[in-house]
């Protein structure tokens, strides 16, 4: 598995810490450093269920600048909201976790990491 973080975020920390206690096994990109491309995020965004305005972070400073409060939640403006968060990956919700199952959570609580925990999933980490 793979999770996404800010390593400055207290709920990536968090995540990390109990993925570290369970044993499971992942690899940690930082997605500041290293953004998702479009095709990324279309991947994870089927993954969650999710659209992107669901894992944008509206109160960022780019999201203000982007006026992403005015931008319109339909299915024609999707690409312009991947767009958005691929060219400025600090709007993206954190930390993503994306399972080797195919399954992916927004992980900002213990439940939501725990649920891509799996006995098979247990091992050193990456």
């Amino acid at each position: 598995m793979e999770i996404w973080i800010n390593p400055a975020c207290s709920k990536c920390a968090s995540a990390l810490s109990l993925l570290d206690e369970e044993g499971a096994a992942y690899t940690v990109r930082r997605y500041l450093q290293d953004p998702p491309t479009a095709a990324e995020l279309e991947d994870v965004l089927t993954r969650l269920g999710l659209e992107p305005w669901d894992i944008a972070r509206t109160g960022e400073i780019a999201a203000t600048e982007l006026g992403l409060h005015t931008w319109s939640r339909e299915a024609t403006d999707r690409a312009r909201w991947i767009t958005a968060l691929s060219e400025h990956p600090s709007l993206i919700q954190r930390p993503i976790i994306t399972a080797d199952d195919g399954t992916a959570v927004v992980a900002r609580t213990e439940a939501a990491v725990r649920s891509v925990l799996s006995p098979a999933r247990r091992s050193d980490h990456a």
